[in-house]
């Protein structure tokens, strides 16, 4: 600069004139969200511009002299940092990448520098925090610190308070690339821990909307929900950006009218709810929201409750499909020094100890205190001890470089001492996806549930030729307990001669199964009932191709024969009839209505496919229909099928099926699926010929000496008389428990060694018997009824 003073003073000492308008853009950045596709994002001056000014007024800029820079070049925050820095007069301080995890410098770089103001991901924070907690030195120096880009939890927040002194202004951000940095923030400052601590769920809350910026929580129609329902976050005002770049379709979908006013809004796809102070709580990511088992599942929630053990510090919930068609979640976890100490020399993977017994210990300990808090169907099922959560270049946690889960939860003296036992061992480490297995070990501990009981039965079924009760897996839930179990059938009983389920002659009539022909003589009875009506929705937004849509439900159609069967009656009774390949998808255009009106039909529409009967001798039994909300954007496919065809079970297999032939279609390729080696009708056809004779009279006497005397009717005190014929005309109440009385039920349900739904099924009957004054009752529950290995491929 020296060099060149004679050069700069020939220079105008005048403002340059510039031709740029708010309009024109200030620079295109690249995000590839949730579906790792780069997408150009594209911000004008007028977003930018903006934000700046929010920051100014919220972030109190005049205070500050020297801002830290972390973030990448590729982060959108770099852009903040910048802008922050430079458009309030004030230093910028480049930080190293190596200096983001290495604590000691990156506070020696604060130190050196005077650094009064910083911007943190959470991971780079708690690393901070954790080597100051360790060194007793603090943040006091700094006049404003900022948490954002990924949640973090309250009691972090009380150690980052601690540290900074209460002179520091703490703030919690959020921010999206296509809303220009920061949406909105979180002002703590002056912010006592106990009121922070007193805010609802564990994570800071994300705050309010910055200057100019406006933020609704909408259900699937664009409508508000209520103070405290979870809907999607969408934003709009000034710093919403122009869209993607060269992708018109995208920034259609994602980039929408706004419905409240002026400008457009920004679909997040994150999920959030109000606090009733009037601050917005993040509950994480749609695409992070799954469905396992036929449960909806907030990976997020998971994650959060995990984190508030002391042995954590950082964790992360996946849904995991390592194998296909075995989805299960696995808890990847940084541990405090006590889980880190686990190590058992592992070298180069990050992954700590958790085959020690000290490492095995930790797992059930974490494992323990989730299924004190959560449902068990949200308990994952491995554990990883990690050193650190794999990074981005951004700082974000690397989802896909997240390590396969090898389990082991074997002791050195809990190895199998039988042959019994060793196959036991096998059978569950193959059902289970564990490497390693104890013979004390929990089967539900170990992440087993209902449905993966089924298949432990059926697999003992064909490799120990044992026909063993379901119920004797719940009762001896331990390998060394179920092989005295198997070992006493077979000593009493023998070895099962179980035919196999081999293709029917179909030349023949095929008759029904026994679920089906109950179901069958009941709509005998009144065939206008929708009782065993299995209705299904699935809102589906962005561009979508029809066609693809449509052959996929054919194909579906063509690989399940059960869902092209009618029932008709030949020689007095009824047989299956399987119908032609052939499937329409029925489209409905509502797109031109207006949108309160478009809402009404939708709903009656949903209404009239649920009421609307089945024909079982003409079919069809399983129907679809697809509703055009926005072209291009907004679609809804309703799924229905009778009982006699499906359950819910086979909603899953459908859509999980959809999903990949859509997928595939779309791109032209043929299906993935293999051919099916054995349809309904066949299970049905081995299931005539196995239960008949001594074997079907066995299972009939011990019905009878069961249901010997048994009240026909449950008396119970109504309002009303009963009526002569069931109307089916009903409805559903919610009600939410305590957590500690949940917590409580827990607790008793494993001290009994029962599930939950155990206890609660006991409780209800004892609720009955109250009111009805009987001893002796008759409670019906549902089950899967997959017993057979053969029948897995037809369930997923």
């Amino acid at each position: 600069l020296d060099r060149d003073w004679p050069t700069i003073a020939l220079q105008p000492t005048t403002n340059p004139v510039s031709s740029v308008q708010p309009d024109h853009l200030a620079y295109v950045i690249y995000t590839s969200g949730s579906t790792g596709r780069p997408k150009g994002v594209m911000i004008e001056h007028r977003n930018l511009n903006n934000a700046y000014y929010g920051w100014m007024q919220s972030h109190k800029l005049h205070r500050c002299r020297a801002h830290l820079q972390m973030a990448s070049v590729s982060f959108d925050v770099f852009g903040g940092d910048l802008v922050r820095a430079l458009c309030s007069g004030a230093k910028l301080v480049l930080s190293p990448r190596e200096y983001l995890l290495d604590a000691e410098r990156l506070y020696q770089l604060i130190q050196k520098e005077g650094v009064d103001s910083a911007e943190f991901v959470p991971v780079v924070m708690r690393n901070l925090v954790h080597y100051l907690e360790q060194t007793g030195q603090d943040l006091r120096g700094m006049r404003l610190v900022v948490v954002g880009s990924e949640p973090w939890y309250r009691s972090e927040y009380v150690s980052l308070r601690y540290l900074c002194g209460y002179e520091t202004q703490l703030m919690s951000s959020y921010g999206l690339t296509e809303t220009t940095i920061d949406s909105t923030l979180f002002e703590m400052e002056g912010v006592g821990a106990g009121e922070v601590l007193n805010t609802s769920g564990m994570l800071v809350p994300i705050g309010r909307p910055i200057a100019n910026t406006q933020v609704y929580v909408l259900d699937a129609v664009l409508q508000p929900v209520p103070m405290g329902v979870t809907g999607e976050l969408h934003i709009g005002g000034v710093q919403v950006g122009r869209g993607y770049m060269n992708l018109p379709e995208l920034t259609a979908e994602k980039f929408i009218a706004n419905p409240f006013g002026a400008g457009r809004l920004y679909k997040t796809g994150d999920l959030a709810r109000w606090l009733p102070d009037g601050n917005l709580e993040y509950l994480g990511r749609i695409d992070q929201q799954v469905k396992l088992r036929g449960f909806r599942i907030e990976l997020g929630e998971i994650a959060s409750v995990l984190s508030s053990h002391t042995a954590v510090q950082e964790a992360v919930v996946v849904a995991r499909e390592d194998a296909p068609g075995e989805q299960r979640l696995v808890a990847y976890v940084v541990g405090s020094a006590r889980v880190q100490g686990t190590a058992d020399g592992v070298q180069g993977s990050g992954v700590r100890g958790q085959e020690t017994a000290e490492g095995v210990q930790v797992v059930v300990e974490l494992r323990s205190y989730l299924q004190a808090r959560l449902p068990d169907y949200m308990v994952p099922s491995a554990f990883v001890l990690l050193d650190a959560l794999p990074l981005t270049p951004n700082g974000k946690v690397d989802r896909k470089a997240l390590p396969a889960p090898t389990i082991t939860t074997v002791a050195a003296d809990d190895a199998p001492r039988s042959a019994t036992e060793a196959l036991l061992a096998a059978i569950w480490q193959q059902v289970l996806g564990v490497s390693q297995v104890g013979m004390q070990a929990n089967f539900f501990a170990l992440g087993g549930h209902s449905l993966l009981a089924t298949r432990i039965v059926s697999r003992i079924r064909q490799e120990l030729a044992v026909d063993l009760p379901l119920r004797a897996l719940f009762e001896q839930p331990t390998i060394a307990g179920l092989a005295g179990a198997v070992d006493a059938l077979q000593k009493s009983h023998g070895p099962l001669q179980a035919a196999p389920i081999l293709p029917a002659d179909r030349s023949q009539p095929i008759p029904l199964s026994y679920a089906q022909e109950r179901l069958w003589f009941l709509d005998q009875l009144d065939s206008d009932h929708t009782a065993y009506t299995i209705p299904g929705a699935i809102r589906l937004r962005g561009a979508l191709d029809v066609s693809a849509l449509e052959q996929a439900l054919q194909e579906v159609v063509r690989r399940h024969e059960v869902l092209r069967t009618t029932f008709v009656v030949q020689d007095g009774r009824p047989v299956q009839q399987v119908g032609p390949a052939a499937f329409h998808l029925p489209l409905v255009d509502l797109s031109g209505m207006a949108p309160a009106l478009r809402e009404v039909e939708v709903r009656q529409r949903v209404q009239a496919e649920v009421v609307a009967p089945f024909d079982l001798a003409h079919g069809p039994l399983f129907r679809a229909t697809l509703l055009c909300l926005e072209p291009g954007a907004d679609y809804l496919l309703l799924l229905s099928m009778h009982h006699t065809v499906a359950d819910a079970w086979s909603m899953d297999v459908i859509q999980r099926e959809l999903t990949l032939l859509y997928a595939a279609f779309t791109q032209g390729h043929p299906s993935p699926l293999p051919e099916l080696a054995l349809q309904y009708a066949d299970v049905a056809a081995w299931q005539r010929q196995w239960l008949s004779g001594a074997i079907l009279e066995t299972q009939l006497a011990w019905w009878r000496e069961q249901l010997a005397g048994v009240p026909e009717l449950l008396t119970l005190p109504t309002d009303r008389p009963r009526p002569a014929v069931q109307s089916f005309r009903g409805a559903s109440h919610a009600f939410t428990l305590a957590p500690e009385l949940v917590q409580g039920l827990r607790h008793l349900s494993r001290s009994q060694g029962t599930t939950l739904f155990m206890t609660l099924l006991a409780a209800f009957q004892v609720l009955l018997m109250r009111h009805s004054g009987q001893a002796d009752l008759v409670v019906g529950v549902p089950v899967a009824g997959r017993t057979r290995v053969e029948v897995e491929p037809l369930i997923g």
